[in-house]
């Protein structure tokens, strides 16, 4: 069974960091791209980050690009996200997804969620 579990979220003032990881299980992680996508509150999916199999191809969405830093390690068949610098507008629920990009129909976790606030 494939799952995907994210954790570390929480809440953090502006400015602030966080870690995310996905823990992945039940499919060959290495050899699949992957993805971030989050989701605030009254709106749709957004596609935040990628990364290619091997870890060496990224994307960033505009409004994160400088600021997160996607990576995974293959060994632990885990995929990670660095959010420096949060901004109240990143507050969302961060999935982790199987592929490149919003896909539809892409398998995702169930999130966690990310509250940026003073």
């Amino acid at each position: 069974e494939v799952q995907l579990v994210e954790s570390g979220g929480g809440l953090v003032q502006p400015g602030g960091s966080l870690r995310l990881s996905c823990a992945a299980s039940g499919f060959t992680f290495g050899i699949k791209h992957m993805t971030w996508v989050r989701q605030a509150p009254g709106k749709g999916p957004e596609w935040v980050s990628s990364i290619n199999n091997a870890g060496t191809g990224t994307y960033y969405v505009e409004s994160v690009r400088g600021r997160f830093t996607i990576s995974r390690d293959n060994a632990k068949n885990t995929l990670y996200l660095q959010m420096n610098s949060l901004r109240p507008e990143d507050t969302a629920v961060y999935s982790c997804a199987i592929g490149w990009g919003l896909l539809p129909g892409s398998i995702r976790g169930q999130g966690t969620q990310v509250t940026v606030s003073s």
